[in-house]
Protein backbone atom coordinates (compact mmCIF):
# COMPACT_ATOMS: atom_id res chain seq x y z
CA UNK A 1 0.00 0.00 0.00
CA UNK A 2 1.76 3.60 -0.86
CA UNK A 3 2.07 6.02 1.74
CA UNK A 4 -0.13 9.31 1.94
CA UNK A 5 1.56 12.30 0.26
CA UNK A 6 -0.74 14.94 1.24
CA UNK A 7 -3.20 15.66 4.21
CA UNK A 8 -6.73 17.97 4.53
CA UNK A 9 -8.28 19.65 7.29
CA UNK A 10 -10.93 21.19 7.12
CA UNK A 11 -13.39 23.88 9.37
CA UNK A 12 -16.02 26.37 8.82
CA UNK A 13 -17.13 29.37 10.54
CA UNK A 14 -19.64 32.60 9.97
CA UNK A 15 -18.35 34.66 7.31
CA UNK A 16 -19.22 37.85 9.37
CA UNK A 17 -16.37 36.61 11.94
CA UNK A 18 -13.54 38.95 12.59
CA UNK A 19 -10.98 38.99 10.73
CA UNK A 20 -8.77 38.26 14.26
CA UNK A 21 -11.04 35.30 14.80
CA UNK A 22 -10.45 34.18 11.66
CA UNK A 23 -6.90 34.46 11.30
CA UNK A 24 -6.16 32.76 15.00
CA UNK A 25 -8.60 29.34 13.71
CA UNK A 26 -6.21 29.46 11.03
CA UNK A 27 -2.84 29.53 12.89
CA UNK A 28 -4.65 26.87 15.00
CA UNK A 29 -5.44 24.25 11.90
CA UNK A 30 -1.80 25.48 10.72
CA UNK A 31 -0.29 24.46 13.93
CA UNK A 32 -2.49 20.96 14.74
CA UNK A 33 -1.51 19.99 11.01
CA UNK A 34 2.19 20.14 11.81
CA UNK A 35 1.80 18.18 14.72
CA UNK A 36 0.14 15.67 12.94
CA UNK A 37 2.39 15.59 10.88
CA UNK A 38 4.94 15.33 12.89
CA UNK A 39 3.22 12.29 14.68
CA UNK A 40 3.53 10.09 11.54
CA UNK A 41 6.88 11.34 10.74
CA UNK A 42 6.64 13.77 8.45
CA UNK A 43 9.22 16.97 8.78
CA UNK A 44 6.42 19.97 8.18
CA UNK A 45 9.34 21.84 7.45
CA UNK A 46 9.88 19.77 4.42
CA UNK A 47 5.89 20.12 3.29
CA UNK A 48 4.42 23.19 1.35
CA UNK A 49 1.03 24.70 2.60
CA UNK A 50 -1.93 25.58 -0.23
CA UNK A 51 -5.08 27.25 1.56
CA UNK A 52 -8.71 27.15 0.26
CA UNK A 53 -12.26 28.60 0.84
CA UNK A 54 -15.66 27.81 -0.01
CA UNK A 55 -18.72 30.42 0.89
CA UNK A 56 -22.14 29.34 1.13
CA UNK A 57 -24.62 31.28 2.53
CA UNK A 58 -23.35 33.15 5.85
CA UNK A 59 -20.58 30.71 6.40
CA UNK A 60 -16.94 29.84 5.09
CA UNK A 61 -15.22 26.81 4.70
CA UNK A 62 -11.32 26.94 4.95
CA UNK A 63 -9.19 23.94 4.20
CA UNK A 64 -5.75 23.30 4.55
CA UNK A 65 -4.07 21.15 2.48
CA UNK A 66 -0.43 20.36 3.05
CA UNK A 67 1.42 18.04 0.01
CA UNK A 68 5.13 16.59 0.77
CA UNK A 69 7.09 13.97 -1.48
CA UNK A 70 5.23 12.97 -5.14
CA UNK A 71 2.05 15.03 -4.27
CA UNK A 72 4.32 18.18 -3.55
CA UNK A 73 6.44 17.95 -6.92
CA UNK A 74 3.32 17.33 -8.91
CA UNK A 75 1.84 20.42 -7.37
CA UNK A 76 5.02 22.18 -8.08
CA UNK A 77 5.00 21.04 -11.69
CA UNK A 78 1.36 21.96 -11.84
CA UNK A 79 1.24 25.41 -10.59
CA UNK A 80 4.69 26.62 -12.93
CA UNK A 81 2.49 25.30 -16.03
CA UNK A 82 -0.21 28.47 -15.01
Amino acid sequence: MAKPTQAHMTQSWSKNSSDNYKDLRKRQMEYYMGAKLIEVGIDPKSTIMRWSVETKGDRETWTCSTYWGESKDNLLKEEGNK
